[in-house]
Protein backbone atom coordinates (compact mmCIF):
# COMPACT_ATOMS: atom_id res chain seq x y z
CA UNK A 1 0.00 0.00 0.00
CA UNK A 2 2.78 2.65 0.50
CA UNK A 3 4.69 1.69 -2.36
CA UNK A 4 1.10 2.20 -4.16
CA UNK A 5 0.63 5.38 -2.97
CA UNK A 6 4.27 6.63 -3.23
CA UNK A 7 4.24 5.90 -7.25
CA UNK A 8 0.29 7.01 -7.07
CA UNK A 9 1.17 10.77 -6.00
CA UNK A 10 4.66 10.92 -8.13
CA UNK A 11 2.51 10.27 -11.58
CA UNK A 12 -0.02 12.52 -9.78
CA UNK A 13 2.63 15.47 -8.65
CA UNK A 14 4.25 14.94 -12.30
CA UNK A 15 0.79 14.82 -14.70
CA UNK A 16 0.04 18.61 -12.29
CA UNK A 17 2.72 20.13 -12.84
CA UNK A 18 3.14 19.52 -16.52
CA UNK A 19 -0.09 19.45 -17.13
CA UNK A 20 -0.52 23.14 -15.46
CA UNK A 21 2.50 24.55 -17.14
CA UNK A 22 1.57 23.51 -20.39
CA UNK A 23 -2.02 25.36 -20.01
CA UNK A 24 -0.28 28.55 -18.74
CA UNK A 25 2.44 28.54 -21.68
CA UNK A 26 -0.68 28.06 -23.77
CA UNK A 27 -2.80 31.05 -22.04
CA UNK A 28 -0.07 32.60 -22.41
CA UNK A 29 0.95 32.67 -26.03
CA UNK A 30 -2.88 32.88 -26.96
CA UNK A 31 -3.36 36.08 -28.53
CA UNK A 32 -5.52 39.03 -27.64
CA UNK A 33 -6.02 41.06 -30.54
CA UNK A 34 -8.53 43.22 -28.90
CA UNK A 35 -9.19 45.81 -26.01
CA UNK A 36 -11.85 44.34 -24.15
CA UNK A 37 -11.82 44.88 -20.74
CA UNK A 38 -15.25 44.80 -18.22
CA UNK A 39 -16.27 48.16 -17.53
CA UNK A 40 -15.56 50.12 -15.03
CA UNK A 41 -12.08 49.20 -15.77
CA UNK A 42 -9.00 50.33 -14.25
CA UNK A 43 -6.71 53.17 -16.60
CA UNK A 44 -3.59 52.38 -15.34
CA UNK A 45 -1.73 48.84 -14.97
CA UNK A 46 -1.41 49.37 -10.81
CA UNK A 47 -5.30 49.30 -11.31
CA UNK A 48 -5.10 46.29 -13.04
CA UNK A 49 -2.91 44.85 -10.21
CA UNK A 50 -5.63 45.98 -7.79
CA UNK A 51 -8.56 44.68 -10.11
CA UNK A 52 -7.54 41.02 -9.84
CA UNK A 53 -6.74 41.31 -6.34
CA UNK A 54 -10.41 42.11 -5.01
CA UNK A 55 -11.39 39.74 -7.85
CA UNK A 56 -9.01 36.67 -6.72
CA UNK A 57 -9.35 37.32 -3.02
CA UNK A 58 -12.89 39.04 -2.26
CA UNK A 59 -14.49 37.81 -5.41
CA UNK A 60 -15.93 41.06 -6.13
CA UNK A 61 -17.76 40.48 -9.72
CA UNK A 62 -19.43 37.21 -8.32
CA UNK A 63 -20.47 39.70 -5.49
CA UNK A 64 -21.92 41.92 -7.64
CA UNK A 65 -23.99 39.03 -9.51
CA UNK A 66 -25.62 37.19 -6.77
CA UNK A 67 -24.78 37.04 -3.35
CA UNK A 68 -26.09 33.72 -2.39
CA UNK A 69 -23.44 32.74 -4.77
CA UNK A 70 -20.89 34.16 -3.64
CA UNK A 71 -21.55 33.56 0.23
CA UNK A 72 -21.35 29.35 -0.54
CA UNK A 73 -17.79 30.39 -3.15
CA UNK A 74 -16.56 32.23 -0.53
CA UNK A 75 -16.66 30.08 1.48
CA UNK A 76 -15.50 27.02 -0.42
CA UNK A 77 -12.39 28.65 -2.12
CA UNK A 78 -11.34 30.45 1.66
CA UNK A 79 -12.00 27.60 3.30
CA UNK A 80 -9.67 25.18 1.10
CA UNK A 81 -7.05 27.95 1.03
CA UNK A 82 -7.08 27.46 4.46
CA UNK A 83 -6.53 24.05 4.64
CA UNK A 84 -4.30 23.80 1.60
CA UNK A 85 -1.79 26.28 4.52
CA UNK A 86 -2.59 24.44 7.35
CA UNK A 87 -1.11 21.30 5.04
CA UNK A 88 2.13 22.14 4.20
CA UNK A 89 2.90 21.02 7.86
CA UNK A 90 3.03 17.28 6.37
CA UNK A 91 5.63 18.01 3.86
CA UNK A 92 7.52 21.00 5.33
CA UNK A 93 10.05 19.79 8.48
CA UNK A 94 10.83 22.75 10.85
CA UNK A 95 14.46 22.03 10.11
CA UNK A 96 14.24 23.08 6.26
CA UNK A 97 12.64 26.44 6.57
CA UNK A 98 13.83 29.28 8.63
CA UNK A 99 11.37 30.08 11.52
CA UNK A 100 9.34 33.38 9.92
CA UNK A 101 8.57 30.56 7.24
CA UNK A 102 7.39 28.02 10.10
CA UNK A 103 5.81 30.45 11.80
CA UNK A 104 2.66 31.14 9.52
CA UNK A 105 1.98 27.49 9.21
CA UNK A 106 2.14 26.86 13.04
CA UNK A 107 -0.22 29.80 13.96
CA UNK A 108 -2.78 28.84 10.75
CA UNK A 109 -3.16 25.21 12.50
CA UNK A 110 -6.40 26.09 14.71
CA UNK A 111 -8.07 28.23 12.01
CA UNK A 112 -7.03 25.28 9.32
CA UNK A 113 -9.25 22.56 11.27
CA UNK A 114 -12.68 25.07 11.16
CA UNK A 115 -12.12 26.01 7.35
CA UNK A 116 -12.57 22.35 6.66
CA UNK A 117 -16.17 23.05 7.78
CA UNK A 118 -16.39 26.15 6.09
CA UNK A 119 -14.86 24.33 2.90
CA UNK A 120 -17.20 21.35 2.71
CA UNK A 121 -20.75 23.90 3.40
CA UNK A 122 -19.73 26.18 0.75
CA UNK A 123 -19.75 23.16 -1.27
CA UNK A 124 -23.04 21.86 -0.11
CA UNK A 125 -24.23 25.41 -1.02
CA UNK A 126 -22.86 25.66 -4.25
CA UNK A 127 -23.99 21.67 -4.77
CA UNK A 128 -27.48 22.55 -3.97
CA UNK A 129 -27.83 25.42 -6.32
CA UNK A 130 -26.73 23.72 -9.00
CA UNK A 131 -29.88 21.48 -8.04
CA UNK A 132 -32.64 24.09 -7.44
CA UNK A 133 -31.67 27.19 -9.53
CA UNK A 134 -33.68 26.30 -12.55
CA UNK A 135 -30.84 28.89 -15.19
CA UNK A 136 -27.52 27.17 -13.06
CA UNK A 137 -29.29 23.18 -14.11
CA UNK A 138 -30.12 24.09 -17.11
CA UNK A 139 -26.47 25.05 -17.76
CA UNK A 140 -24.31 22.45 -15.52
CA UNK A 141 -23.25 19.23 -17.33
CA UNK A 142 -22.97 15.80 -15.29
CA UNK A 143 -18.67 16.79 -14.48
CA UNK A 144 -19.98 20.23 -12.89
CA UNK A 145 -21.71 18.03 -10.14
CA UNK A 146 -19.12 15.62 -10.23
CA UNK A 147 -16.68 17.91 -8.90
CA UNK A 148 -18.30 19.40 -6.17
CA UNK A 149 -18.75 15.18 -5.33
CA UNK A 150 -15.11 14.61 -5.64
CA UNK A 151 -14.20 17.70 -3.21
CA UNK A 152 -16.81 17.33 -0.44
CA UNK A 153 -15.77 13.36 -0.16
CA UNK A 154 -12.01 15.13 -0.32
CA UNK A 155 -12.95 17.30 2.97
CA UNK A 156 -15.46 14.98 4.88
CA UNK A 157 -12.80 12.38 4.36
CA UNK A 158 -10.04 15.12 6.16
CA UNK A 159 -12.72 15.62 9.00
CA UNK A 160 -13.66 12.09 9.49
CA UNK A 161 -9.92 11.90 9.91
CA UNK A 162 -9.65 14.76 12.64
CA UNK A 163 -13.03 14.43 14.54
CA UNK A 164 -14.06 10.44 14.25
CA UNK A 165 -10.95 8.12 12.84
CA UNK A 166 -8.09 9.63 14.06
CA UNK A 167 -4.73 8.82 11.96
CA UNK A 168 -1.05 8.42 12.96
CA UNK A 169 -0.47 12.37 12.05
CA UNK A 170 3.72 11.84 12.50
CA UNK A 171 3.86 8.61 10.31
CA UNK A 172 1.77 10.50 7.73
CA UNK A 173 4.53 13.51 7.95
CA UNK A 174 7.60 10.91 7.90
CA UNK A 175 5.55 9.16 4.84
CA UNK A 176 5.09 11.87 2.74
CA UNK A 177 8.37 14.02 3.78
CA UNK A 178 10.19 10.56 2.61
CA UNK A 179 8.34 10.99 -0.35
CA UNK A 180 10.85 14.15 -1.16
CA UNK A 181 13.76 12.98 -0.57
CA UNK A 182 13.25 9.77 -2.28
CA UNK A 183 13.12 7.54 0.88
CA UNK A 184 9.80 5.69 0.90
CA UNK A 185 8.42 5.22 4.84
CA UNK A 186 5.13 3.30 6.21
CA UNK A 187 2.13 4.81 5.67
CA UNK A 188 -0.86 3.71 8.23
CA UNK A 189 -3.70 1.91 6.63
CA UNK A 190 -6.76 3.77 7.89
CA UNK A 191 -9.76 3.89 5.46
CA UNK A 192 -10.39 7.68 5.88
CA UNK A 193 -6.66 8.06 5.18
CA UNK A 194 -7.21 5.44 2.09
CA UNK A 195 -9.82 7.65 0.66
CA UNK A 196 -8.63 10.95 1.19
CA UNK A 197 -5.19 10.34 -0.51
CA UNK A 198 -6.99 8.61 -3.22
CA UNK A 199 -9.49 11.42 -3.95
CA UNK A 200 -6.84 13.94 -3.67
CA UNK A 201 -4.59 11.63 -6.37
CA UNK A 202 -7.46 11.77 -8.61
CA UNK A 203 -7.98 15.39 -8.32
CA UNK A 204 -4.67 16.23 -9.17
CA UNK A 205 -4.43 14.18 -12.25
CA UNK A 206 -7.46 15.99 -13.54
CA UNK A 207 -6.95 19.04 -12.60
CA UNK A 208 -4.83 20.18 -15.81
CA UNK A 209 -7.38 18.93 -17.90
CA UNK A 210 -10.88 20.72 -15.71
CA UNK A 211 -13.01 23.62 -15.55
CA UNK A 212 -11.08 24.24 -12.10
CA UNK A 213 -8.46 25.70 -14.64
CA UNK A 214 -10.02 29.28 -13.80
CA UNK A 215 -7.71 29.11 -10.91
CA UNK A 216 -4.60 30.23 -13.18
CA UNK A 217 -6.95 31.25 -15.85
CA UNK A 218 -8.48 34.48 -14.30
CA UNK A 219 -4.99 36.32 -14.45
CA UNK A 220 -5.17 35.51 -18.07
CA UNK A 221 -8.37 37.04 -18.77
CA UNK A 222 -8.10 40.21 -21.17
CA UNK A 223 -11.31 41.39 -19.76
CA UNK A 224 -9.12 41.84 -16.61
CA UNK A 225 -6.12 42.13 -16.94
CA UNK A 226 -6.34 44.80 -20.01
CA UNK A 227 -5.71 48.55 -19.15
CA UNK A 228 -8.78 50.37 -20.16
CA UNK A 229 -6.60 53.15 -22.34
CA UNK A 230 -7.55 52.30 -26.79
CA UNK A 231 -7.72 56.09 -26.89
CA UNK A 232 -4.54 56.61 -25.11
CA UNK A 233 -2.49 53.96 -26.32
CA UNK A 234 -3.53 51.68 -29.67
CA UNK A 235 -3.22 47.75 -28.86
CA UNK A 236 -1.82 45.36 -31.19
CA UNK A 237 -1.35 41.83 -30.40
CA UNK A 238 1.58 39.82 -31.02
CA UNK A 239 1.36 38.08 -34.20
CA UNK A 240 -0.17 41.14 -35.39
CA UNK A 241 3.42 43.43 -34.52
CA UNK A 242 5.28 40.37 -36.56
CA UNK A 243 3.10 40.63 -39.37
CA UNK A 244 3.83 44.39 -39.23
CA UNK A 245 7.39 44.13 -39.23
CA UNK A 246 7.75 41.41 -42.04
CA UNK A 247 5.51 44.11 -43.93
CA UNK A 248 7.79 46.58 -43.58
CA UNK A 249 11.13 44.90 -44.00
Amino acid sequence: MSFFFAMLFYVAALILVLGLARKIFQYAWTPAPLKIPTTPAPVTRSGVVLRLFREVVFFESLFKSTKWTWIFGWMFHMGLFLVLLRHLRYFVDPAWVPTWVWLPIELIQPFGIYAGFAMVVGLIGLFLRRIFVDRVRYISAPSDYLWLILLFFIGFSGLMMQFVSHTDIVMVKQYFTGLLTYSQGELPVDFPLIVHLLLVAVLMILFPFSKLLHVPGIFFSPSRNQVDNPREKRHIARWAKALDKQETN
